[in-house]
């Protein structure tokens, strides 16, 4: 959540945000007002001190904002290739990959100290742990303890809609997509029976190949 409007507007203006932009935004949470509705029943007004109102588009665009601020302050140049650490986002989907838990250890003190600045908490309830190699031996499903924070441990994960595994593999995700498209296909075949005339046949082999990476744990 953004608690903090003063990191909100200097977010806005470090990224070239019109002065004009930013007054309306300061105007908008400005005497801004709330109702709870707990088992039928409304509860009395009050008042929104802090972060923005909620359901609008406006509130996930300054939330993306404020977030790319905080990780540009940590961006780092490279890739997992010849770093210990590398941080991959997308909106407000982060994925830190790091070669050792010491150096994911201090990554995410570095993440959650720039996040403070800025009223923003990682939610721990949300926040999985997985660690992947190509050896057998070190696919480790446990949970681990980074921080003071304890993260459930996985064998593997959806990022930006395909699925990551703990042993490098692409054939799960494959299967993955494969079986989608032929539950859609079940789903609407009295569509394409009754409106299709004809029918194509879809013949052939596809080779898979494992790719190759470097063994790192992911947060």
């Amino acid at each position: 959540m953004v608690n903090n409007k003063i990191s909100l507007l200097e977010s806005l203006a470090s990224f070239g945000i019109p002065k004009k932009i930013e007054r309306l935004v300061k105007m908008t949470p400005e005497g801004a007002q709330g109702k709870e509705i707990v088992d039928g029943k409304i509860s009395n007004r009050f008042v929104i001190s802090r972060g923005v109102r909620q359901g609008d588009g406006l509130s996930a665009t300054l939330f993306n904002l404020v977030l790319h601020k905080t990780l540009k302050n940590l961006e780092q140049s490279n890739t997992i290739l010849n770093r210990l650490t590398q941080i991959c986002g997308h909106a407000n989907d982060i994925l830190v990959t790091a070669r050792s838990l010491p150096a994911l250890e201090a990554m995410c003190a570095e993440i959650s100290r720039e996040a403070g600045r800025v009223g923003l908490v990682i939610n721990s309830d949300k926040t999985r742990y997985m660690r992947f190699s190509a050896s057998p031996s070190r696919r480790s499903v446990k949970g681990a303890t980074i921080n003071g924070v304890t993260y459930e441990g996985v064998a593997g994960f959806i990022y930006l809609g395909t699925l990551i595994s703990n042993d490098i593999s692409v054939e799960k995700e494959i299967q993955r997509r494969i079986l989608a498209g032929n539950i859609t296909y079940f789903a609407a075949i009295s569509l394409f029976r009754s409106r299709l005339s004809g029918s194509v046949v879809w013949s052939g082999s596809m080779d898979v190949g494992e790719e190759r990476r470097t063994s790192c744990d992911n947060f």
